[in-house]
């Protein structure tokens, strides 16, 4: 059997999008920073996450779905190949949100300004950015990250603390719902159900963890850009 499937590709597909929106919607902190319109750009931030964490939750069907499909030889081997697939293609919807960031700051920076004048109507924004003639505006937006961006960033300019949770939280979210499928596999029958609802738990906590840990901080931290109390990045 083929390692890599129709349905592999669709489930890779949309893992990579969504972790490339929410890596992009950390951008619109930066964007609302330049635009001095920090409260309008937490709503669009807010948005975006309830939508890329909303997502996650939802391709859990079509994960578990991979399981049924598996051969009955070496099933477990093939299940962990499958899923490091899965987990590559995330990784490398991440990096796809890096290399996009300077481009949404500039494509985020004029939504929060249009979002703002729509008085917060976010279908209006929709509909005025999903067109021809939005995209033709964001494909004016691009711009190729430089190694200038990291100019002043030290390892004592770096929030540690914050660095550090914020990868672990992620790491959980993300592996969450994967982690739990397969380990349906590895427990008796009896308790397969329990550890494939144990996904809604763990991705449950690790957004509550987000909310209480990192959010507030990144939302301190875009107020000191916008107060000039520290530099924009």
């Amino acid at each position: 059997m083929e390692l890599i499937t129709s349905k592999v590709m669709i489930i890779s597909s949309f893992l990579l999008v969504i972790t490339m929106i929410e890596t992009l919607a950390y951008s619109t902190r930066i964007s609302g920073a330049r635009v001095k319109l920090i409260a309008t750009a937490i709503s669009l931030f807010s948005t975006l996450v309830v939508v890329s964490r909303l997502s996650t939750t939802i391709q859990q069907p079509l994960t578990a779905k991979l399981i049924a499909e598996a051969p009955d030889i070496n099933r477990l081997h093939f299940i962990e190949e499958q899923y490091r697939i899965l987990m590559g293609l995330t990784s490398i919807g991440v990096l796809l949100g890096i290399f996009l960031f300077p481009t949404f700051i500039n494509v985020f920076s004029r939504a929060i300004v249009q979002l703002s004048n729509e008085r917060g109507s976010m279908i209006t924004l929709f509909f005025k950015f999903f067109n021809i003639e939005g995209f033709k505006k964001v494909l004016k937006c691009f711009r190729l990250p430089r190694f200038t961006y990291l100019n002043g960033i030290t390892l004592k300019t770096i929030p540690k603390r914050l660095f550090v949770i914020n990868i672990i939280i992620s790491a959980i979210f993300t592996t969450g719902v994967l982690s739990s499928i397969y380990a349906s596999l590895l427990v008796p029958k009896d308790y397969a159900q329990a550890a494939l609802m144990s996904s809604g738990i763990i991705n449950g906590i690790a957004t509550i963890l987000l909310t209480l840990f990192i959010d507030p901080k990144a939302s301190v931290l875009a107020d000191r850009v916008m107060k000039n109390q520290i530099d924009y990045i």
